[in-house]
């Protein structure tokens, strides 16, 4: 693999603290960057629209972070084998992009998930911690991948592989259908440990939204199970 078959994708919305950081390092790694501006009322647009070297794409409207990540997707496959997602908010940090390509085994093409080390830190609330644990459990009775992080949003896929998918899911639950839907098609997923940096107090920016989020999982997870049991192994492949 060379150099030029990797690109960085970056979906945000409103994450003006942090996103101009986070693409300055990203570029640092000399791959194609990508922002995807999800929509921002904030000044997320005005903090990277003077940077130079990255492609800045944006949504009139907020669709969603797998809208996002899609749009990403499309703009960097016409000249990229592989896309790494690392998020606006300053958690991940982009020299860990080294460590998902490492991981991936020669000849093999799979979904690489950056497993976040210091997830029980006294920084990370307990809504993150008991989001993974809950996330980890559905994925597996989805008849998703048996890994430890189904909620990282540091990954590295596949393209284009990755477009078609066929994932229904348009917003943070992507994330997970992805992870699912990889595994009835029988393309590996991995996980490569990560660094994580969380965010406390005001400057902590999180958009999701407790209920109304927590019934959107439900809703995708009921799906998934019920194609499980419903539709034969051979034919899932082809949802």
């Amino acid at each position: 693999m060379t150099p030029e078959s990797f690109s960085i994708i970056i979906p945000a919305y409103n994450h003006a603290g942090e996103v101009a950081s986070v693409v300055r390092k990203a570029l640092a790694l000399g791959m194609p960057v990508f922002v995807v501006d999800d929509g921002s009322s904030d000044s997320t647009f005005d903090q990277i629209r003077e940077i130079p070297g990255i492609t800045i794409l944006r949504h009139r409207t907020n669709m969603g972070k797998g809208e996002a990540i899609l749009t990403g997707f499309k703009a960097a496959a016409p000249t990229a084998q592989w896309a790494v997602t690392i998020d606006a908010d300053g958690q991940h940090h982009p020299e860990d992009c080294v460590k998902l390509i490492a991981a991936v085994p020669e000849g093999q093409r799979p979904i690489v998930v950056g497993k976040r080390e210091g997830m029980y830190s006294a920084e990370v609330p307990w809504s993150s911690r008991f989001g993974r644990k809950f996330s980890n459990f559905w994925v597996r009775a989805s008849g998703g991948p048996p890994i430890t992080d189904t909620q990282s949003g540091m990954r590295l896929y596949p393209l284009p592989e990755s477009l078609h998918l066929s994932v229904l899911s348009r917003r943070f639950q992507f994330e997970v259908e992805v992870l699912v839907k990889a595994s009835w098609r029988r393309i590996p997923v991995i996980e490569a440990p990560i660094g994580v940096t969380y965010q406390v107090g005001e400057k902590r920016v999180s958009h999701y939204r407790g209920f109304v989020d927590f019934m959107r999982n439900a809703a995708v997870f009921t799906r998934l199970i019920f194609m499980r049991i419903v539709i034969p192994s051979s034919w899932r492949a082809r949802y």
